[in-house]
């Protein structure tokens, strides 16, 4: 039974999934340099620091160097001008954090928040590995945290995506599993100690239980790192239907929500307004870019247009299947 529920499209991912997206879009990328379309770009690029220089010599000064790199106090002691020379940094790593816990396992139309997640940090990073940074993550569910340290490697990329399918394919109704909201703190926490300075985080997630403590936790981060929250949403947690009822499934079990009682309508959608009003407001105050990245359509085409070139036109009803609403 288990084995047909993880063959649902959209309801679980597996590591074929996830590694067919290393050939997805190369355009898409977390580091500094962003096309001018990309929301990463403009205000958001001035946040990110980029590599960093290492000093590589002192030598004379050339035609066409840059004044600026001239060192003052070595050109008066030898009297001729000197410039300083610097290599670009090569070594930066970035850290995933991916959230796989029973709040990510809802989705109305193309797929979970869980599966989007997963697709969103598989992207990822298969981007970091390409151009030669290192890559690790931090994958937590309701239960359990993995970390997966940073390497440059396609072995490690591979370790990120296995832990990633792991707690994916854990997820369901009645088995066992009690949402635990304060684990996105816990696993924040754990991230702020191993990301001490320079490294890019990007945070996947729902970011369901976030408080205060969390955004003390990302500003603490934001203030030696680059941090991008990518906050995964579907639709209808926004837009409940009108109807007395709806149905939901993880593709095994149903069960019944009466969202169309105007107390558990009001109950939902405030929670969820409040939810993403908080993480929203992270920019601004902040300066931390916050990726709107909907279940309810492909992951890979709205990082390019987010992060990649100008969006590509696309006409109405192309090929976005739809499930039933689904929710763990």
């Amino acid at each position: 039974m288990a084995d047909v529920t993880h063959s649902v499209p959209g309801v679980y991912v597996d590591l074929e999934d996830l590694i067919a997206l290393e050939n997805r879009d190369r355009r898409v990328s977390f580091l500094p340099r962003q096309p001018v379309h990309s929301l990463l770009s403009g205000r958001f690029a001035s946040r990110m620091r980029g590599r960093g220089l290492n000093f590589e010599e002192i030598r004379d000064y050339r035609a066409g160097d840059d004044v600026r790199s001239i060192d003052w106090k070595v050109t008066a002691r030898l009297r001729k001008p000197h410039v300083r020379v610097f290599n670009e940094e090569r070594d930066r790593q970035t850290i995933l954090i991916v959230d796989q816990r029973l709040s990510m396992f809802f989705g109305s139309r193309l797929a979970m928040k869980s599966v989007a997640g997963a697709q969103a940090a598989a992207i990822g990073a298969w981007r970091v590995l390409s151009v030669g940074d290192r890559v690790g993550a931090i994958v937590f569910n309701d239960r359990d945290l993995v970390e997966v340290a940073p390497r440059r490697s396609r072995a490690t990329v591979l370790q990120i995506l296995s832990a990633i399918v792991a707690q994916n394919q854990a997820l369901g109704v009645g088995r066992d599993i009690v949402s635990a909201p304060d684990r996105l703190n816990a696993a924040l926490a754990h991230a702020e100690r191993r990301a001490l300075h320079d490294a890019v985080v990007v945070i996947v997630s729902d970011f369901d239980g976030a408080d205060d403590a969390t955004r003390k936790l990302v500003g603490a981060m934001s203030q030696h790192n680059d941090v991008v929250a990518a906050l995964v949403h579907d639709p209808l947690q926004s837009d409940l239907p009108p109807s007395a009822s709806m149905t939901v499934t993880d593709g095994e079990l149903q069960i019944r929500l009466e969202v169309g009682r105007d107390s558990v309508r009001k109950r939902i959608l405030q929670a969820t307004e409040e939810r993403l009003r908080s993480v929203f407001a992270w920019t601004p105050e902040l300066g931390i870019p916050v990726l709107p990245l909907s279940a309810a359509e492909d992951i890979a085409t709205q990082l390019r247009h987010l992060l990649g070139g100008p969006p590509q036109r696309h006409g109405r009803g192309s090929g976005h299947s739809r499930t039933e609403a689904s929710l763990g």
